[in-house]
């Protein structure tokens, strides 16, 4: 009977130190250090992460700070919680117990031989430690953890916000721009047309103009080539209307000669 007394005090001892832990949402840098494996710069580390993105939500969240990884967090996973007091300080650096020994027994007085000893009863706490059930949030808690997911949208809110205006900009820039360099663009081609066009008139007119003089330069040459012919001609029947008269004064004035010649021999 009092092993059996012994066992359940030892049990009961073992119960009380697994509900008693460190709230790693209130706990000092001194209480934070006794946990196994956490150092004044982790339990700095952890306090500073605490002030910049509120009380952790849940005891893996403590993996978000910078030196605590999986291992750390498999030595205190069992002697951390969300919410409560600290009030038990893990040692350091110390295993814990599975369940506590049992103390040895005193040697029990000889059953009386009428009344067999009662057997033990079967050690149900001692082989699977109680699992510690999530602890609920004080008021000021859940305020701040409301508090933090409304900012936290708020901001994502307002991220996107900036974001799709600035793509609305961004795409309005580019449409004015598309459209600057499609106007700019049009502009050039008719001032290319136009130029073309009027160089193209210019160098029509410039052949009809260099034909009409050739025309007229052909007109003039052949006009005086005829006048020239006709000088030419006028020319020689003047020449030969000349030697016909001079050949028929000459005929007039030798039959006067002879006339005359005649005229005196009668005499």
């Amino acid at each position: 009977m009092r092993k059996l007394i012994g066992l359940l005090a030892a049990l009961l001892a073992y119960a009380g130190l697994a509900f008693a832990g460190i709230n790693i949402n209130s706990a000092t840098q001194e209480q934070l250090e006794t946990l196994n494996g956490v150092g004044p710069v982790k339990a700095q580390a952890i306090i500073d992460y605490r002030k910049k993105n509120g009380p952790f939500k849940s005891l893996e969240d403590i993996k978000k700070v910078d030196g605590i990884g999986d291992g750390t967090y498999d030595k205190i996973k069992g002697d951390i919680m969300l919410s409560g007091t600290s009030d038990r300080a893990p040692k350091k650096d110390e295993p814990k117990k599975a369940a506590a020994e049992p103390k040895k027994a005193e040697p029990a007085p000889a059953p009386k031989k009428a009344e067999p000893a009662p057997a033990p009863e079967p050690k149900k706490a001692a082989a699977e430690p109680k699992k510690e059930e999530p602890k609920k949030l004080t008021a000021d808690e859940k305020k701040a953890i409301d508090k933090k997911a409304a900012d936290d949208k708020k901001a994502a809110d307002k991220t996107a916000a900036d974001e799709k205006k600035k793509a609305a900009d961004e795409k309005k820039a580019a449409d004015k721009k598309a459209a600057d360099d499609k106007k700019a663009a049009d502009k050039k081609a008719a001032d290319d047309k136009k130029a073309a066009d009027k160089a193209a008139a210019e160098d029509k007119k410039k052949a009809a103009d260099e034909k009409k003089a050739a025309d007229k330069k052909a007109a003039d040459d052949k006009k005086a080539a005829a006048k020239k012919a006709d000088t030419k001609a006028d020319a020689k029947k003047d020449a030969a209307d000349a030697k016909a008269d001079a050949k028929k004064d000459a005929i007039d004035k030798k039959a006067a000669d002879d006339k005359k010649a005649v005229d005196e021999k009668k005499k």
